[in-house]
């Protein structure tokens, strides 16, 4: 028994001792010129090595530093550029034969520059093309493996640790989208057939990303049209921070996403759910205090990246409004022409958007109850559209806001006090035009109960202001007593008046050039028998003495 454990103990110090002194008398970088060529050659781009270590352990040659050559269409820097490459070997052909049997390739640390030409072309689609040096002879693969001669590098395992990816526009001055973190894992890697990969990074601005599927073969002229499917998730984005979105657009907001895509190189479908809180819509815009869910589902075409939305649900609460139409790029600025209709939409689940577009209610009030129905073309660059349509409320009320308390002399119009802090609205109809330079309501009609009807049109600008033109057609005892104020006898009770100040602050004023010109003309000619001015009396009605 002492003999046969000092027998097994001279072999484990034999072994550790060969462990220690082999890697001297192999020298791994009598291996780089190969090395370079085989991955020149599989990527069609210059590879530059470092110095060369072998490590029997670990059956692995390893690189102090590593640059992958860019397109020359789009920089000069390098494509890729990385720390550390480690390359798995086998060891015994490595040690016999000189021969270079390689398993695996990670890259330690890369940094990694995509760029994108305004045509939509990507610095890595040339990736795999020949290069024009003929390269030395094909590294041996392991059994069950693709050749290297008939298919470019086959490796079984390919890793990328603790990658930084930036993602730009070539020959621009735009700041580029940075990816932290990224991590890749390739199985089974061959350009000639399908393989599976997952990947991991940190978002720009904010949140994480994991996207797992397969992709294969690599396509030969083009590896952005590389076949693909994969599932996408998306947690915590941050929209505004994210620079997926002009910050000009005002949008903002953290996004979760899952989702799948298929491509078969040449068009991609894309489905899935986006969650967003916080949502911010427009420039002066507040986030919504409630979740918005978007299901979507689109149709994408790779080589004019343009496509269609054939499902765009986006719901708040029980409010679902449907947005579908087509995009498609036109050099820097992506085109849109798309619908989005809603029908009978709940007021108090929207009622918390409204602040998300830029609506401000006046301060302590809000829209309780009722209905919204849309009707909106949206069309133009995805960072400045104009969107029109029509637009209706019905049977909703406005609470904390009592339009009859604008117009001063409200009771004695009706001859009795307006009761209440709030402003029924039976129907609230216009044609809307939402473009950067602000917002055109034409054809209003506004239909108020205890009031009658308001119709006109006018602007808000982007900062809020309002310039409305409008007539109030008073009905009821509201009317009357507008008629026997004004002096007008049995002519009627319309009064045009204007709306300014901002949403936020809205101020009530009359229409002094719209009276002369009614059918108010022929009293203020003087054929009143009533003493004091028409004008006087209804600027009164609004608390304004005229000017």
């Amino acid at each position: 028994m002492k003999r046969t454990l000092r027998i097994v103990g001279i072999i484990i110090a034999v072994l550790v001792v060969v462990v220690i002194v082999l890697p001297f008398f192999v020298d791994a970088n009598s291996f780089r010129p190969r090395l370079e060529s085989e991955l020149t050659a599989a990527l069609g781009r210059q590879v530059k090595v470092g110095n060369l270590s072998f490590s029997l352990i670990s059956g692995s040659v390893g690189a102090d530093d590593i640059s992958i050559a860019d397109d020359p269409a789009f920089s000069k820097q390098p494509f890729v550029r990385a720390k550390a490459l480690r390359v798995g070997v086998e060891i015994f052909p490595l040690i016999f034969s000189k021969t270079l049997h390689v398993t695996g390739l990670t890259l330690d640390q890369p940094q990694i520059a995509l760029l994108r030409s305004n045509s939509g072309k990507w610095n890595f689609s040339s990736l795999g093309e020949q290069s024009e040096s003929k390269p030395s002879a094909p590294v041996v693969p392991k059994s069950g493996e693709s050749s290297s001669s008939t298919g470019g590098l086959s490796v079984a395992k390919l890793n990328v640790n603790d990658g930084r990816v930036t993602v730009g526009k070539a020959n621009s001055s735009a700041k580029p989208q940075v990816y932290d973190k990224v991590n890749i894992e390739v199985r089974d890697f061959s350009a000639t057939s399908k393989f599976p990969f997952t990947m991991t990074a940190d978002l720009p601005g904010g949140g994480t990303l994991k996207l797992d599927g397969t992709a294969g073969p690599i396509n030969p002229t083009d590896a952005s049209l590389t076949p693909l499917e994969a599932k996408l998730a998306i947690k915590r984005l941050d929209l505004a921070a994210s620079g997926f979105v002009d910050p000009s657009a005002g949008i903002a907001g953290l996004a979760d996403l899952d989702g799948s895509l298929v491509s078969d190189g040449k068009a991609a479908h894309v489905s899935g759910t986006l969650k967003a809180d916080k949502l911010k819509l427009a420039e002066k815009g507040t986030p919504a205090s409630k979740p918005v869910e978007l299901k979507y589902a689109l149709d994408h075409t790779l080589q004019s990246q343009s496509g269609t939305l054939t499902q765009g649900d986006i719901a708040m609460g029980k409010a679902v409004a449907h947005l579908t139409g087509s995009y498609r790029a036109q050099g820097e600025s992506t085109l849109l022409n798309m619908k989005l209709v809603g029908q009978n939409m709940s007021v108090d689940e929207l009622e918390a958007m409204l602040p998300a577009v830029g609506v401000v209610l006046p301060p302590g009030s809000s829209l309780r109850g009722g209905t919204l129905s849309l009707d909106l073309g949206i069309s133009g660059p995805t960072d400045n559209p104009v969107i029109t349509g029509p637009v209706r409320l019905a049977d909703t009320r406005l609470a904390g806001f009592n339009l009859g308390s604008k117009l001063s002399a409200i009771s004695a119009l009706s001859g009795k006090t307006a009761g209440g802090n709030d402003t029924s609205i039976q129907n609230l109809s216009t044609n809307l035009r939402a473009a950067p330079e602000g917002i055109r309501t034409d054809n209003i009609n506004l239909n108020i109960p205890a009031l009658g009807t308001v119709t006109g049109s006018g602007t808000i600008s982007p900062g809020g202001a309002l310039n409305f033109r409008m007539n109030a057609s008073l009905t009821g005892g509201a009317a009357t007593g507008v008629a026997q104020m004004a002096g007008l006898g049995g002519q009627g009770g319309s009064i045009p008046f204007l709306i300014q100040g901002t949403t936020s602050n809205p101020s009530f004023v009359p229409d002094i050039q719209g009276m002369a010109g009614s059918a108010l003309k022929g009293v203020l000619s003087g054929k009143s028998g009533n003493k004091a001015s028409p004008i006087d009396t209804l600027t009164d009605i609004f608390g304004k003495k005229k000017k």
